[in-house]
Order: structure tokens, then sequence, then C-alpha cells
């Protein structure tokens, strides 16, 4: 009997390993509610946080921006596509800031201060960025990678996603979907 107690236990215990390590999987999903409401031309409302600023000793609140259009951006400096996107952006908070109708607003995630600083010195970046050290902000958005991003109209609701590299192209869609 003493020789079969042995087995038995190692083999309850690799079942329960395994059933845990399925459960485990299965319950790490992304977070799309965003991107479905969005499909269905719903605006869900834009979570908010209040972050510290990127090279500051300030903090600064997405919920202060009500009344603008916000491009909120997810980056990260290891981020080739962060790279490439970033004229694009530049571009936008030129024209948005010009126009006094918004902003662009940066979010690093996963990444130093003085490697995300480094990164707006180089990109030329032209628009705050904020710091989601612990991704707080990253996690009420169902964001898991970078670059992502999500135009927020003035009424601080959610009108375009993009979980991925955006173009020129998706941001002046978006910011005319998030004027109307």
């Amino acid at each position: 009997m003493k020789r079969l107690t042995v087995p038995i236990v190692a083999a309850v215990a690799a079942i329960a390993l395994i059933g845990l390590l399925g459960y485990g999987l299965s319950a790490r999903h992304d977070d799309r509610s965003i991107d479905n409401a969005v499909a269905k031309n719903e605006r869900p409302q834009a979570p908010t946080s209040t972050l510290p600023v990127l090279g500051e000793s300030t903090k600064r609140s997405l919920a202060a921006l009500r009344g603008k259009v916000v491009v909120l951006n997810f980056w990260a400096s290891w981020c080739p596509p962060c790279e490439d996107e970033a004229p694009a952006l530049v571009a936008t908070q030129r024209r948005l800031q010009r126009d006094g109708t918004g902003t662009v607003i940066g979010v690093t995630r996963d990444d130093s201060s003085d490697d995300s600083l480094k990164k707006v010195r180089d990109w030329k970046i032209n628009y705050p960025s904020l710091r989601d050290v612990d991704n707080v902000l990253a996690r009420k958005y169902g964001s898991t990678n970078v670059p992502e991003t999500f135009v927020i109209d003035a009424q601080g609701r959610i009108v375009a996603v993009s979980r991925g590299q955006i173009d020129q192209a998706f941001l002046d869609n978006a910011i005319k979907t998030a004027a109307q």
C-alpha cells in the first residue's frame, strides 16, 4: 500500500498543477470591451487617472482635459513602431495646439524615465508624456502592448482605438469623428 501512495499523491499533484495552469491561461484574456463598444459606434467613457509627468515632479489628471479632444498614446522607448508613429503624433499635436481643440498625451509603459526622456528628445516629441509606472491606466484601457492609441472626444468618450502602430490617416479620421 505504501508503494502506491507516492505515485498517487504525485499524480494528484500533477493533475492539480495542470488544472491551475489551464485556469490561469484561460482567465488571462485581453479586455477588448472598449474596442467592442467603439466598433458598435458606441462611445464608452474614457477611464482617467492622475499620473506623474515624465521628467517633472508634477502629476497630471486626464479628467482635467475634458472639453478638448485627446489622443492618448501608450508607448515605450524600446518600441520600434512607437518611433515610426511619432512623426504623425507630433504633427497632430502641432495641429491640435494651433487650433486650440485638443492635445496628444503620451503614456510611457514598462520603461525607465531616463530612456523615455532620451526618446522624447531623439524623436522630437512635442506633447506631454505621463508615466504609468504600475500600468494602472493601461489596465483600465485593456492595454497590453505598445503602441496603442485611444482618441477621446471633448465629452471624455472614446471614439477610436488602435492596438498597434497608427498613421496620419487614422489620426485625421479619428479626430474628425471626435469633433462630431
